[in-house]
């Protein structure tokens, strides 16, 4: 599932997004999401997300980039 549009979605729809795509598996093995976050958590790091200030990708690049 992709990153719902900022312009079409609502704030309730990104967060529940933002849970859904980085809940976890139980599987630390093949997951990788977790080294992804770097320790933090999915909701702080898309925080501008949520908020509708900057685009999903945007801040997954930036994160990589870390």
């Amino acid at each position: 599932m992709s990153a719902p549009e900022i312009s079409i979605s609502s704030r309730e729809e990104r967060l529940a997004f933002i849970k859904d795509e980085f809940r976890c598996l139980h599987n630390c093995e093949i997951c990788g999401k977790c080294s992804f976050l770097k320790g933090r958590e999915a909701e702080e790091i898309y925080r501008d997300y949520i908020e509708g200030n900057r685009s999903f990708m945007e801040i997954t690049i930036e994160q990589r980039q870390l």
